[in-house]
C-alpha cells in the first residue's frame, strides 16, 4: 500500500512539473511544412500561444480583440503571438480563408491531429498561454471581453 501511495505521489508530482514544459510536439505551417513547436517558442521574449478554431466564435472573438492592440503589444513589449488551429482535416482548409480575412499579423500553425492540444491537456479551445524561458508561466482556458488585457497585463510583467 505505501509503494503504489509513493508512486501516485511521485507520477503526480512529475505531472505537475511537466505541465509546465512546452511538448515535444510537431505542427504544421499554412505553407505544409512540418515544425516542432519547442522550435517556434524557443525565443528570447514572451510568446503567448492561441490554441483556436475555426468554428470557435470565442476563440475568434479572442484573437480579434488581440489584433485590435497587437502592434502597441509589440512595440511596447516584443512579445509575438502563435495562433495554433486545432480544426481537423475536414474544417482545416478554412483557416487560410478566415485568417487572410481577419487580416491577421499572428504567425498561424495547424495541429489538425490534436497532439499538441492534448499534450497540453486543453479540454477546450480557446487556450491561451504565455510562454517565456521555454516554459509555460501562465495559462486561461475561454474567452470573455476583456481578458485580453489581464492578458496584457501578465506579458507586461513578464517582459520587464
Amino acid at each position: 500500500m505505501k509503494k503504489i501511495l509513493l508512486l501516485l505521489i511521485l507520477t503526480l508530482t512529475f505531472n505537475a512539473f511537466s505541465q509546465n514544459n512546452v511538448p515535444n510536439i510537431e505542427v504544421k505551417t499554412m505553407e505544409g511544412k512540418t515544425v516542432n513547436i519547442q522550435d517556434i517558442v524557443n525565443q528570447d521574449h514572451v510568446i503567448v500561444l492561441s490554441l483556436w478554431a475555426t468554428w470557435c466564435v470565442p476563440c475568434i472573438k479572442e484573437l480579434d480583440a488581440i489584433s485590435d492592440v497587437y502592434e502597441d503589444w509589440q512595440d511596447e513589449t516584443g512579445v509575438e503571438l502563435i495562433a495554433v488551429s486545432v480544426d481537423d482535416s475536414r474544417t482545416v482548409k478554412r483557416v487560410k480563408t478566415l485568417v487572410n480575412g481577419k487580416g491577421w499579423d499572428y504567425k498561424v500553425l495547424l495541429d489538425t491531429n490534436n497532439d499538441l492540444k492534448r499534450a497540453l491537456g486543453a479540454s477546450t479551445v480557446p487556450l491561451t498561454l504565455i510562454i517565456k524561458d521555454s516554459k509555460i508561466v501562465f495559462r486561461h482556458s475561454g474567452y470573455s471581453p476583456g481578458s485580453e488585457d489581464e492578458l496584457y497585463e501578465k506579458i507586461k510583467e513578464l517582459s520587464k
